[in-house]
């Protein structure tokens, strides 16, 4: 029988930055408890503690809490001082785990600004670049980069720690670069990548190709 793996197993490696002696809650405790919360539209620490407080008899089924639901400072307190990299690891061998990426699944990649994350006054934005797998309606994972010029370097980190074998990955015209088509046919996949005015030369070769070549299948 094949043993069933929880999201909690998955963030077990996630290293506690905690003096033993101060923690009251467990931190497997406090990523379940955010990760389920996220999940039903949280979007702040008093909202993952409301959810926490709401949802007390079914999350303690799962969790052992001798000391309640952590305070929303403690939610905020710890998660802001884990390891991002292996939180982000963590996260994507969970997704792996419950996304069956199927044949001719779009998976769209795309950059965002991650709204208020210049909060602190820098006029610095925190910049992300997603994978979304379409028919799982799931964040597949992340990769962040410093603005969204970086992108062109992030898109690759991020697909080579997906399995994309027979989907098809689309991606706007900032992904339109040979380095990116190569490593996503490595992965097996197959693409579809924007091609704006600004690419002349690309553009006029792709537009020859339309005139000149007979192509395999239409949908009109």
């Amino acid at each position: 029988m094949t043993k069933t793996t929880s999201a909690i197993d998955f963030f077990s490696s996630v290293t506690d930055p905690r003096v033993e002696r101060t923690q009251k809650h467990s931190l497997e405790s406090i990523l379940f408890i955010s990760l389920c919360a996220v999940i039903c539209g949280a979007e702040s620490w008093n909202e993952i503690e409301d959810y926490g407080n709401a949802k007390v008899d079914w999350l303690e089924r799962f969790l052992y809490l001798p000391n309640g639901i952590p305070s929303h400072d403690t939610f905020n307190r710890v998660i802001s001082s884990l390891d991002p990299k292996e939180l982000n690891d963590s996260f994507v061998a969970w997704t792996k785990s419950i996304a069956e990426l199927t044949d001719g699944e779009v998976v769209a990649i795309d950059g965002k600004c991650m709204r208020g994350s210049s909060d602190d006054g820098t006029g610095t934005y925190t910049h992300l670049v997603s994978a979304w797998a379409s028919a799982n309606n799931l964040l597949l994972g992340q990769e962040k980069v410093a603005g969204k010029s970086n992108e062109i370097t992030a898109i690759p980190k991020l697909l080579r720690i997906l399995e994309l074998k027979g989907c098809i990955v689309t991606i706007d015209a900032m992904g339109c670069q040979k380095e990116i088509a190569k490593v996503i046919i490595e992965r097996g996949a197959d693409y579809i990548l924007a091609l704006k005015g600004n690419q002349p030369e690309m553009k006029g070769r792709v537009a020859d190709s339309f005139t000149y070549i007979k192509p395999s299948s239409e949908h009109v």
